[in-house]
């Protein structure tokens, strides 16, 4: 998938949109270790100068869940709308949102082929968390040097740490 060239310039995140949203730049990303086997998710934000980042895990998820919750806890984590340019690595998620889901929701959540959609649940919460927000979608290659989205993979893989520590723990 190319990358989104609309954008051609990062937004300066100390503007403030004609709107009056706050503007967030955000990088995600979803990490596992087996697919399925122990998964995690990473968001970096930024906004007015501030860093925030978030991460966690399942022991037992796929990568597409992870990538999914990582866009859902992101947005989630925004206490008001909010301007939100989006990074992220996973095609699937890009898909989805740009390609897929406006059929989905018109097919009853079914696929073309009137098949349940897969991960349902996170794509409904993804759905939800979006309508909330002004969402700009930048598509990264992954593990291509972006610092933002090497550092969500790093988080991402934080998660999956946490959920393995806590197995050993048990």
């Amino acid at each position: 998938m190319p990358e989104e060239t609309a954008l051609v310039t990062p937004p300066d995140p100390s503007a403030v949109p004609p709107d009056g949203l706050t503007v967030v730049e955000m990088w995600t990303d979803g990490a596992c270790k087996g697919n399925p086997g122990p998964g995690g998710w990473g968001v970096l934000m930024r906004s007015k100068g501030k860093e925030k980042e978030l991460f966690g895990g399942d022991p037992t998820t796929t990568n597409n869940r992870m990538e999914l919750t990582a866009v859902i806890e992101g947005l989630r984590a925004l206490n008001r709308p909010c301007d939100v340019t989006l990074h992220v690595d996973s095609s699937y998620v890009m898909n989805g949102m740009k390609s897929w889901i406006a059929g989905w929701k018109r097919n009853g959540w079914r696929t073309k082929d009137k098949k349940p959609v897969k991960n349902v649940e996170l794509w409904q919460a993804l759905d939800a968390e979006v309508a909330r927000h002004q969402v700009r979608w930048v598509w990264v290659k992954g593990h291509a040097g972006d610092p933002g989205n090497e550092r969500a993979d790093q988080l991402a893989n934080k998660g999956v740490d946490l959920v393995r520590d806590a197995a050993r723990r048990a």
